[in-house]
């Protein structure tokens, strides 16, 4: 059976991460990528990172990229956009993320594009959406993180702005413009219309503020940064043992009450600060110091085993290298080794969700920039004496 997006055709005309990171999530379902980048210097990941493999392009961009393929063209030069339109004609999705305004004077926008192609889903992923007194403002995920409150409730109270490493705005938005464009697809089987869609990273990081915003409407009080804690239980966070820290999840009574069996301290399930998830919420900073106390007794992975042993939520706190070579990364393929042409073996994240009926594969490594151009534009119905035309009349060249 073959993957179930093999049937889309989706120009990746993005750069960084939102857009790249959407679009591979589309290749790594069967869907035909290929990747519309500036000649000579191509998407901006390729040269991020502090750091190098072998080859020119960074491993930031290799993590983005899987499951595409390239082609340079300059679509400010008249030739690579008569290229470009021509790649439209047969295409399905087109993902971009300039600034607003930047698709229009391009003249690769929505309106102009879907005279050419009136089944196009165009999605637009920018910083704040295409319109609203923002629009225009730069679109990072730092940005979004500071401006849709995100920041304010990180880390610990009063300490200075701490943002989420895992670049949640970015990704959040990849992530929704997904979601967006396969319902827009689905919506076009039946109307055979296409649609335009507006994602932003500042709606993507406030749409996944659920517990925040509900805490703010509930009780009118502006959350703030509880560290590792939740804002719906406790105790629910990281604790300390006598070596290091771990986490618990008494995410209710029964594990409450379990909880307070394993460590010996059943005296604090009749304490009136701790009678209920309200009352423990409310006293979090007493409740973990009555039960640090206990733990302070033995060691992370002892109290671990104990709690898990009693049906208590618990595990230890993983850097990314002991994460990458865990027994449940393992099991479930999360580090992929695939092939590259400059760089031989490496290592990249395998898929987060599986598909049993159509598993995914690794049909293409990031592609080297402008590797398959010649091989799309004979596809798209060019014969070898076109595509040299437009190298003479600069499509190809920056």
């Amino acid at each position: 059976m073959t993957l179930p997006l093999s049937h889309l055709k989706v120009l990746d005309v993005s750069q960084v991460m939102a857009g790249p990171f959407c679009c591979m999530l589309l290749g790594d379902m069967g869907a035909d990528v290929i990747k519309v980048e500036p000649p000579g210097v191509g998407d901006q990941t390729r040269r991020a990172m502090g750091f190098r493999l072998k080859g020119e392009d960074s491993g930031g961009f290799l993590a983005l990229n899987r499951n595409k393929r390239s082609i340079e063209l300059n679509l400010k030069n008249v030739s690579g956009r008569e290229a470009f339109y021509e790649l439209v004609r047969s295409a399905d999705v087109l993902v971009e993320n300039n600034r607003p305004g930047v698709a229009a004077r391009l003249r690769i926008d929505y309106p102009t594009l879907k005279e050419i192609n009136p089944k196009l889903v165009y999605a637009s992923i920018s910083g704040f959406g295409q319109t609203g007194p923002w629009s225009q403002r730069p679109g990072f995920d730092l940005i979004a993180q500071a401006m849709t409150g995100v920041m304010s409730v990180m880390g610990y109270p009063g300490m200075a702005p701490v943002k989420s490493s895992v670049p949640v705005a970015d990704l959040g938005a990849g992530l929704f413009a997904v979601y967006a464009i396969l319902s827009a697809v689905t919506g076009r089987d039946r109307s055979g219309q296409g649609q335009y869609i507006d994602a932003s990273l500042f709606e993507a990081a406030l749409g996944l503020s659920i517990w925040e915003t509900a805490e703010y409407w509930g009780t009118g009080e502006v959350p703030a940064p509880i560290a590792s804690a939740n804002r719906m239980s406790a105790p629910y966070q990281a604790v300390r043992a006598s070596d290091r820290h771990f986490v618990i999840g008494a995410a209710n009574q029964k594990l409450w009450v379990s909880l307070c069996k394993v460590i010996g301290r059943e005296d604090l399930i009749a304490d009136p600060r701790f009678t209920d998830n309200v009352a423990r919420l409310r006293n979090r900073a007493p409740l973990i110091e009555e039960i640090e106390a206990s733990f302070a007794k033995r060691t992370a992975d002892a109290w671990v085993a104990a709690l898990l042993d009693a049906g208590v939520p618990a595990a230890p706190i993983y850097d990314y290298a002991e994460a990458l070579v865990s027994e449940q990364s393992q099991a479930r393929e999360m580090v992929m080794s695939i092939e590259h042409p400059v760089e031989g073996r490496v290592n990249t994240l395998g898929f987060p969700v599986k598909l049993g009926g159509t598993p995914q594969q690794v049909r293409y490594p990031a592609p080297l920039l402008g590797q398959h151009t010649d091989e799309i534009l004979l596809e798209a119905g060019f014969g070898k004496q076109d595509i040299e035309s437009f190298r003479l009349r600069g499509a190809f060249a920056s």
